[in-house]
């Protein structure tokens, strides 16, 4: 990505997150995995074009981005599993090795457009725990004075979800005052602040995706898969 793309940046104080600066051993090839969602459907949507922004910023950091588009989704429950749009969606989660979660905040919560994304990614996929151990990077949109509301409650579902939710997060008050026609971030603290928030989701991405699957094993679940495993031997032996 060519840096005239992101004009807000000063590339004298941007860093590139490497695995040389964090002292790791050897890692998968492929860049970082970074999957992005964004919670409205309306034409000009700012938590969409938040998620174009922090996108851009992420290829830069060296990350692979795909952004799933809502549109389309139906509600929790209301269609089939092998719904497209539900397949689509459960695919990129499965491919992420990070997210980028976004909401605008409506009436004070997270609004039902992006809470409709989570509740179609089940806890369980046959075996597979499709985002256990993942990385978690949070913002919100606000249409007016900066909340944190949508954020906190974000940060219990990344919790819930199993996810590596990183302590950074970003707020952008008057989201409408905060991007150009042409759907660009203006520069301000808040586009700085978004800026810091993907270099911290890029560096933890970078320093868990090799030993996740290690750092999420539990003693209670490896418990249970041995008893599991004993009462179908038993079964057996009948």
């Amino acid at each position: 990505m060519t840096e005239d793309r992101i004009p807000n940046l000063d590339s004298a104080l941007f860093d590139l997150p490497s695995l040389d600066k964090l002292g790791l051993p050897p890692q998968p090839e492929h860049k970082p995995r970074i999957l992005l969602l964004y919670g409205s459907n309306r034409e000009r949507s700012y938590s969409r074009l938040l998620v174009q922004e922090a996108a851009r910023l992420l290829e830069r950091l060296g990350a692979e981005t795909r952004i799933f588009d809502p549109a389309g989704l139906p509600l929790p429950d209301d269609a089939p599993d092998t719904h497209p749009k539900v397949q689509e969606l459960r695919d990129l989660v499965l491919w992420s090795e990070g997210q980028v979660w976004c909401s605008p905040e409506r009436h004070g919560a997270m609004s039902a457009v992006f809470k409709a994304q989570i509740d179609w990614i089940p806890l369980t996929m046959g075996a597979i725990r499709p985002t256990q151990g993942k990385t978690l990077a949070l913002l919100q949109i606000c249409g007016g004075s900066q909340s944190f509301n949508a954020l906190n409650q974000m940060r219990v579902l990344g919790r819930w979800m199993r996810m590596f939710t990183i302590p950074n997060q970003s707020s952008v008050a008057k989201a409408f005052l905060e991007f150009d026609e042409a759907g660009r971030m203006k520069p301000s603290s808040y586009y700085d602040r978004v800026v810091d928030v993907m270099e911290e989701l890029v560096k933890f991405t970078l320093l868990l995706r090799g030993c996740a699957d290690y750092l999420v094993d539990r003693y209670s679940e490896r418990k249970e898969s041995a008893e599991e495993l004993s009462r179908r031997v038993n079964q057996r032996s009948i």
